[in-house]
């Protein structure tokens, strides 16, 4: 596909909506509307990466509170007939149907492969991806159980989304610093798993999240690996202007 003069391709990625706090997540929230708001004048299509929310969980009639000015500007958006594209992360692998109906977004739950302006792109969240992490691995397969999801929704919903927010919580306590550490180039595991990839195949772009971490790699000379880092501590986000691919930073107010 080639991109028409003066559009370009936005990426986001791990907003985590709805921690630490109510008033901090609605904060951000607000930011990255406005972030929406000025990438829709000019995006082709715009991509948001993975973990939008902390904790999500879709009951047949309910749906965690909150969040309405995100939604609400996403369906702007698609209404207004620029493609949004939504990829489950591992904090709200749980979103099913409801998004995709009342937003217009399209929803991924694996890594695709898109081609824009002849650059070719493999996108995806990054979590599961690469060695290691047998831990989260198996903790994947049990969360995308079908039994397990109808055995989840079994629960009231103010008692099982109260107790999934309170362990979502508390793994991001545990892994949010360490998630922040750049491990070098020989051990970031997706940076592995793209070269593994590159093996098989070339690719001009790796665009993923999940590591809360802004990096842009080169992985060979025709190749590069970049992580989109987060709306936490970052606000760095992707765009590909047809030419050219960068990372940048979202200007933020000095209180968040």
């Amino acid at each position: 596909m080639q991109l028409a003069a003066g559009k370009k391709i936005y990426f986001a990625s791990d907003l985590h909506l709805g921690v630490p706090s109510y008033e901090k997540s609605l904060e951000r929230e607000k930011l990255f509307v406005k972030w929406l708001e000025e990438a829709q004048k000019d995006a082709a299509e715009i991509f948001i990466v993975g973990d939008l929310f902390d904790f999500w969980f879709e009951y047949k009639r309910a749906v965690p509170r909150g969040f309405v000015r995100v939604l609400g500007k996403l369906a702007e958006i698609t209404d207004s007939g620029t493609p949004i594209h939504l990829f489950t992360g591992n904090h709200d692998m749980w979103i099913f149907d409801y998004l995709p109906k009342e937003t217009g977004v399209q929803l991924y739950r694996e890594p695709i492969v898109r081609e824009w302006s002849g650059k070719k792109f493999f996108i995806g969240h990054g979590d599961g991806l690469g060695p290691g992490d047998h831990g989260y691995k198996f903790i994947k397969k049990v969360f995308s159980n079908r039994f397990m999801q109808w055995s989840f929704a079994r629960l009231h919903p103010n008692f099982g989304i109260g107790l999934a927010n309170f362990f979502s919580r508390s793994s991001r306590a545990q892994t949010g610093e360490s998630d922040a550490r750049f491990l070098g180039e020989d051990q970031e595991w997706l940076a592995i798993f793209a070269r593994e990839m590159l093996e098989k195949e070339h690719y001009d772009y790796f665009i993923f999240g999940h590591r809360h971490l802004p990096i842009d790699m080169l992985l060979n000379e025709n190749s590069r690996y970049i992580n989109l880092g987060d709306w936490i501590r970052y606000y760095t986000y992707g765009v590909f202007d047809g030419s050219q691919m960068e990372l940048k930073e979202y200007s933020k107010p000095v209180n968040l």
